[in-house]
């Protein structure tokens, strides 16, 4: 057995077997215990809506580490336990199962959960959420087409969860109409410019947009979902109804111990420092939990994305052992929807841009569009164009730091991005 300080994360998901990792690979050599609600190992997330969900994907290739990893790194792997509190002054996480584990530090990477939908008939049969592989396997089962009908899904929700499994749906043969109460999907993501794009990128592939609508009312036969009635009035036949309308940080835990949290308005979460800790000097969180005070961005940001989970939770672990810690990466995220694949880093929100530059032509789904703010870029996508990220995610360093770039310039595919560093 491991001898010294004892580390507990509670949270088995990427950002936290990528902080035991990282704790075993720096020299940390004392007791790594890492809880886990599931009963899956660590696995990365986004192949659900993707990959997986369409049966390209083995479930092998989701989890973050072979299964005797963890005994060979001695860390105490835990499925299918969950915290249900933890005392601050005793320095003790509490368990269902009856069991406690003291520690020396802790670190929250809880992630996040679906917002449920609250309207009449949410609870029918048919109605799914996507957050866990029995999520994404019971999805893909029922988006089989029914022999000799088309399956009929409505998507509550035109975010990425929502976009992604409308793709998916299509490729499988499904009729597909997604609600979205702002005026383009992806609005609160990236702005109506984009949003507008992706709508295109959609209708060319058969799905009914119903932008500022929404559910008000499922309705059902035998206790199974037939119908959504919208907030315009539109009764839509449904076989399927996937709700997709955000998720919500797990921080009940938090709270109950006294941390400090933001508000559901500031974006919520636990508020961190830039070295990822919490106001108690000794717990610490990463991932979707995590509201960071973001020394690049200058501004307090929760980022549920892919590569936030995977670079947070080592940044958290080196700031456990006691290493210099300043998380500061430019936020990036990925996208797979039909034949676009796409990269976007930054955080292109509605507020914190005003002017939007294209390079190429948007129409061609090969392009880089780029989001500036006082002619300093603070985002970028690539559109089916690759290994220009580096550069990207350099302009964006340089726009926080003052730099203000040439539109025409940056406009122009001939002219190297490198090159507008200069």
């Amino acid at each position: 057995m491991p001898e010294g300080p004892a580390y507990v994360i509670i949270g088995a998901s990427l950002a936290g077997a990528k902080a035991a990792e990282t704790l075993r690979e720096d020299g940390f050599g004392g007791t790594v215990v890492l809880l886990g609600t599931e009963p899956e190992r660590p696995y990365e997330r986004p192949p659900l809506s993707k990959g997986y969900l369409l049966g390209k994907a083995d479930k092998s290739s989701l989890y973050v580490h072979e299964e005797h990893w963890y005994a060979g790194h001695e860390v105490d792997l835990r499925p299918s336990v969950t915290a249900i509190g933890f005392d601050r002054g005793a320095r003790r996480v509490d368990l269902d199962n009856g069991d406690a584990v003291s520690y020396d530090r802790l670190l929250l990477t809880t992630g996040a959960h679906p917002r449920v939908l609250q309207v009449p008939g949410g609870d029918l049969d048919g109605v799914h959420y996507l957050r866990t592989t029995a999520d994404s396997e019971a999805l893909a089962t029922a988006l089989v087409p029914i022999p000799g009908e088309e399956t009929r899904v409505v998507i509550v929700g035109g975010g990425w969860i929502g976009l992604e499994v409308a793709a998916a749906a299509r490729e499988k043969g499904c009729a597909v109409t997604v609600l979205e109460p702002e005026p383009t999907p992806l609005h609160r993501q990236i702005g109506p410019e984009l949003g507008e794009r992706f709508a295109d990128l959609h209708r060319a592939h058969g799905v009914e947009f119903r932008p500022g609508d929404s559910a008000r009312e499922l309705r059902g036969q035998e206790g199974r979902v037939t119908a959504v009635l919208t907030t315009e009035g539109a009764e839509l036949p449904a076989d399927v109804v996937v709700v997709a309308i955000g998720a919500a940080p797990n921080v009940a835990l938090a709270e109950a111990a006294g941390l400090e949290v933001a508000a559901p308005e500031a974006g919520g979460g636990v508020l961190v420092d830039a070295a990822l800790r919490t106001s108690d000097p000794d717990i610490f969180a990463a991932g979707d939990v995590a509201n960071v005070d973001h020394p690049l961005l200058g501004r307090r940001v929760r980022v549920e994305h892919w590569a936030n989970a995977l670079h947070g939770g080592p940044a958290a672990a080196r700031s456990m052992l006691g290493q210099p810690v300043s998380y500061d990466r430019v936020p990036y995220f990925f996208s797979d929807q039909y034949d676009l694949g796409m990269e976007t880093s930054g955080l292109p929100e509605p507020g914190h841009y005003d002017e939007v530059v294209y390079r190429g032509d948007p129409a061609t789904l090969e392009f880089i569009a780029f989001w500036l703010s006082g002619g300093a870029v603070v985002a970028g996508m690539n559109v089916n164009v690759w290994d220009v990220t580096g550069d990207i995610q350099a302009l964006i360093r340089a726009g926080y730091a003052g730099a203000r770039v040439d539109t025409a310039r940056l406009a122009a595919p001939d002219v190297p991005l490198a090159a507008l560093l200069g």
